[in-house]
């Protein structure tokens, strides 16, 4: 469309106000970029600044701080490292690179820089936080004594008391900040999280909302979104979430990148775990969590172990994932030394006051029982929270195992929860296929017990469950599906035992057919059983029933 244009380029009339054009000239000023928090802008005004031959000291630490503030710690700490080398080197700097050495997770040489450094508020919220992280209690309450009733020193303590689990504690100091400073909206993002870590969901998403409403392209804040999302619904519906916040993620948004491929693995239940995961271990702390997590799930329990047995447990979340693993190991190796280490853990988490009340450690302690085999105990705990796993294949094993092996056995129901299990693993399990077979005959089903077994192939647990139906059968009175078992174990293994559990059992359904409980053309079935076995004994048996089908004309041949 150019061809058709009818203004020139040049000529009267193209100029541009002077007072326009001057304008248009007009260069920002760091101070602008600052103020706006654009500190991408800031650092490259600086860096020109700098290059350009009109930079200084003062260019230099501005360059720093911009650099920290962007989430860049590493090319903060290499600016500040380069300061503290000059002569005449500002104090205040050692302090400045200590924090990036903490953010770095450097922290011997973030405690020696902050030494080095003058007294002040924030070496000494530095020191607070580094005598968290080397677990030094006491220097920790020495420097706790000596923050003040200001908002960088309680935030500060609100931060520890969130990262030692203290949730409750850390609402309650961003509360009141909150009650006389409405407009520092970001606190609402950090009592979002510690309802978030209450498993308070509903109540995290609508604290959230007023942060959102502001700042609706917020990392942090939309990630914690998608939390809530994958916890309240499932993992579709937290991916869409973080959609948004995958598009405006930049190169300089690193920390933001890590975040996403992090919770994108969780979302999706493991997929691409082992490409994503473990560079990430010891940048996001639940990295290595969650790896052990799908580790567990692809039934690869000594790798789960390897990657956690260094690792000293400080949150719920770790004990509990302590337990687990080592529960399955022990079950793995049959080690009842890892099985007592598992019950420990999960008898810390139940009995702890702040988490006996929580649905996680009412699971614990169910977890703990069944582990000492003190069903009973067990169920009341399971019983508490089952409202909460109605359609969870996982607690529902569970459950159903507790129910049909409490000492006062409630068959009926436990038959009822296998019964609602989806996942086709744990219905391949020979736990559950030998619990749900004891469920079906003690409730007089014995039909469907053989149902399980005519299913599966022939191995070693075919044969344990052959034996359990062949014994459950005969304790119940079912003596048909005990007949048929003994001797289908008897061709398979001819122990003395098997004829002799057999022969019983053939007389027992002999008798029900005489007494009018069982159909009569199943003498037929008995007989041809008994001929499978060359035992001298055989003749004299079936000698007796054939008489008694003729003068009761049942046909048997």
């Amino acid at each position: 469309m150019m061809l058709s244009r009818t203004k020139p380029a040049t000529g009267p009339g193209t100029q541009a106000p002077a007072k326009e054009a001057k304008k248009k000239k007009k260069i920002p000023k760091v101070e602008d970029f600052l103020q706006a928090r654009d500190y991408t802008g800031a650092i490259t005004l600086l860096e020109f600044n700098r290059n350009s031959g009109k930079g200084n000291e003062e260019t230099d630490l501005w360059i720093a701080y911009c650099a920290f503030h962007l989430g860049e710690y590493r090319r903060a700490m290499e600016e500040y490292e380069r300061l503290v080398k000059r002569d005449g080197c500002h104090p205040d700097v050692f302090t400045n690179l200590g924090c990036c050495y903490f953010l770095l997770g450097m922290y011997p040489e973030a405690d020696d820089m902050a030494n080095k450094g003058p007294k002040s508020r924030l070496q000494n919220r530095l020191l607070f936080h580094l005598s968290h992280k080397f677990n030094d209690e006491k220097r920790l309450m020495g420097f706790h004594q000596n923050l003040q009733d200001i908002i960088e020193d309680q935030l500060s303590l609100a931060s520890i008391h969130y990262l030692r689990s203290h949730y409750q504690e850390a609402i309650d100091i961003y509360k009141r900040i909150l009650l006389d400073n409405r407009d520092y909206l970001a606190l609402n993002v950090y009592v979002a999280l510690c309802y978030y870590k209450l498993d308070y969901y509903d109540v995290s998403q609508e604290v959230l909302a007023v942060y959102l409403q502001q700042y609706p392209d917020s990392a942090i804040a939309l990630n914690l979104k998608a939390c809530n999302h994958f916890r309240l619904y499932n993992g579709k519906a937290a991916e869409a979430e973080l959609k948004s916040l995958q598009d405006m993620a930049s190169p300089s948004f690193l920390f933001a990148k890590d975040l996403i491929k992090h919770n994108l693995v969780v979302f999706r239940n493991g997929e691409g775990a082992l490409q994503v995961l473990p560079p990430l271990i010891d940048v996001i702390p639940e990295a290595r969590l969650n790896l052990v997590i799908y580790y567990l799930k692809q039934d690869d329990v000594a790798e789960a172990y390897n990657l956690i047995k260094e690792l000293e447990p400080t949150t719920p979340q770790e004990y509990i994932l302590k337990g687990v693993v080592n529960a399955a190991l022990g079950q793995d190796q049959g080690s009842r030394e890892h099985q007592k280490i598992a019950q420990q853990y999960f008898q810390l988490v139940g009995g702890s006051a702040s988490e006996c009340d929580t649905i996680p450690g009412r699971q614990c302690m169910a977890a703990c029982f069944f582990l000492l085999k003190q069903f009973e105990d067990t169920l009341i705990y399971l019983n508490s929270v089952k409202s909460y796993f109605y359609n969870d294949d996982t607690f529902n094993f569970n459950y159903a195992q507790t129910k049909a092996a409490a000492p006062i056995c409630n068959f009926k129901e436990a038959e009822e929860v296998f019964l609602l299990i989806q996942n086709d693993k744990i219905k391949n399990d020979y736990i559950y296929l030998s619990w749900l077979a004891r469920c079906h005959i003690m409730n007089r089903k014995a039909r469907l017990a053989w149902e399980l077994y005519l299913k599966m192939e022939t191995s070693g647990e075919s044969f344990s469950l052959l034996q359990l139906i062949a014994n459950d059968c005969y304790k119940t009175g079912q003596f048909y599906y005990a007949a048929k078992a003994f001797d289908v174990l008897e061709r398979l293994d001819p122990n003395p035992e098997y004829w002799e559990g057999k022969r019983g059992a053939c007389v027992g359904v002999f008798q029900m057919i005489i007494a009018g409980h069982e159909p009569r053309e199943t003498l037929r079935d008995v007989v041809q059983m008994l001929r499978n076995t060359g035992n001298p004994q055989v003749e004299y048996i079936v000698r007796t029933m054939k008489k008694w089908a003729k003068e009761n004309r049942v046909p048997i041949s």
